[in-house]
């Protein structure tokens, strides 16, 4: 098939890799010359109405790091990574007018503040170019469940049985091949530094869980080192609860997050450890953690902007309440529980938590202050590396008592330290180092 001769532009938003990555590939396909772009959205970079930066430092720098190599990577395509700090709607439109772009390749997106923005360019380019958008986010691709999204269950476990009974998940795309040496663009883009976007610069803590690096090819050396120099994947369900080090959890998250590696990537990496080393309990949850996943994309999906009401999904009406100085003693690690205070005062320092973590400081928010549970989740997307929409609004619905679990769950925190950290190490961690910025 012969391709096409204008331009094709290829939106990157969270896919930020080239392997297994469709909008590309498709674009590769069907166009002789292609031009990539990325926009550091300044509405990125503000605060939100809860007073918190929208996103803070840590995950910023796990950002810039990523397209840094993304940048490189396209470069050895000979595609030119446009870089961006304009809003995308008024960005695009510029680059297309420019360059002649005949088509706009994207990954779908489908919370509001996402869905805008295209909403914005369609009706700015009406029928200048093509549109092609796709969904890329997903371990089980929508076209495939096994029910429609507005049948979807409310419940995970049945979610869970039909999609591992009848859906499957797909191969890899093949590896690309470069595109001639003149379709790089003549100007040289470069990408900004935290203060440019008006953040403070961030030392690397000593004692964090999370000290990697953003790009594809860190989290495919990630993978390398959990999967297969260590086999710690055969061990991942005993471990996945602990609280110190590098290696009690894969830690793949901040890279899935993002998108430098799709879920399928790491789907089809555990079966080959599967075939070459060990099938167990353990390979199996971390798809089953893949799952998971899945299910709160689609749960927002379905109930679109109700993942950011204060009833949730199941539009329940509890008393929340909103005192500030309850939110910033929580923030700040000051509260009359000495294991909430040590996640939070990890969070702070590195912009990780463990999930055990996140489960108890979400808990002790919501259940025990009673604090409105919106707040809690927009301070962990400024905060978080591994900051997902989905997963993180999910999942503090789920603990809220808002969500996805019937049994409105509420956690004993003084148990769950005994528990999980029974000899005190974890918080005398974190609690001992709060001078260190």
């Amino acid at each position: 098939m012969e391709k096409e001769k204008r331009t094709a532009l290829v939106w990157f938003r969270n896919d930020l890799r080239i392997r297994d990555q469709h909008s590309l590939y498709a674009a590769l396909n069907s166009y002789s010359k292609v031009v990539a772009y990325y926009s550091f959205d300044p509405r990125h970079y503000k605060k939100t109405p809860w007073g918190f930066t929208k996103t803070g430092s840590h995950r910023a720098q796990f950002l810039i790091e990523t397209l840094a190599e993304l940048q490189y990577a396209l470069q050895q395509l000979n595609i030119t990574l446009i870089i961006d700090r304009k809003m995308p709607e008024e960005g695009l439109l510029y680059w297309i007018e420019k360059l002649g772009v005949g088509a706009l390749y994207f990954q779908k997106e489908w919370t509001q503040e996402e869905f805008d923005i295209e909403n914005k360019l369609k009706e700015s380019l009406s029928n200048q170019i093509t549109f092609y958008s796709c969904y890329d986010q997903f371990l089980f691709h929508p076209e495939e469940l096994p029910f429609q999204i507005e049948n979807l269950p409310e419940v995970f476990t049945q979610f869970r049985k039909q999609c591992e009974k009848q859906s499957h998940v797909r191969p890899l795309l093949p590896t690309l091949s470069p595109l001639a040496k003149d379709n790089l663009l003549e100007q040289q883009f470069h990408l900004p530094s935290l203060s440019d976007l008006g953040l403070a610069e961030k030392t690397p803590h000593p004692n964090s869980a999370f000290p990697f690096k953003g790009g594809h090819l860190q989290g495919l050396e990630r993978l390398k080192h959990y999967f297969w120099e260590t086999q710690k994947l055969s061990f991942y369900k005993q471990t996945r609860n602990g609280l110190v080090g590098i290696d009690y959890s894969s830690k793949l998250s901040a890279w899935l997050a993002n998108g430098a590696l799709s879920a399928r990537e790491i789907y089809w990496e555990i079966r080959a450890y599967e075939k070459e080393i060990k099938k167990n309990e353990s390979t199996y949850w971390l798809i089953f953690e893949l799952i998971w996943r899945d299910y709160f994309k689609f749960i927002a999906l379905k109930h679109q902007n109700s993942i950011f009401q204060l009833g949730g999904i199941l539009k329940q009406n509890y008393h929340w309440k909103n005192e500030v100085r309850e939110i910033e003693n929580w923030i700040n690690g000051n509260t009359a529980e000495p294991f909430v205070n040590a996640n939070m005062i990890e969070l702070k320092k590195t912009g990780w938590m463990s999930n055990r973590g996140r489960q108890n400081v979400a808990s002790y928010f919501a259940k025990e202050c009673y604090l409105d549970w919106r707040i809690g989740a927009a301070y962990f997307e400024s905060q978080l590396i591994d900051y997902d929409v989905h997963s993180n609004y999910g999942n503090w619905m789920y603990v809220a008592g808002v969500g996805n679990d019937p049994r409105d769950r509420k956690f004993k925190i003084k148990l769950q330290a005994e528990r999980y950290d029974k000899a005190g190490k974890f918080q005398r961690l974190w609690n001992q180092n709060t001078l260190f910025e």
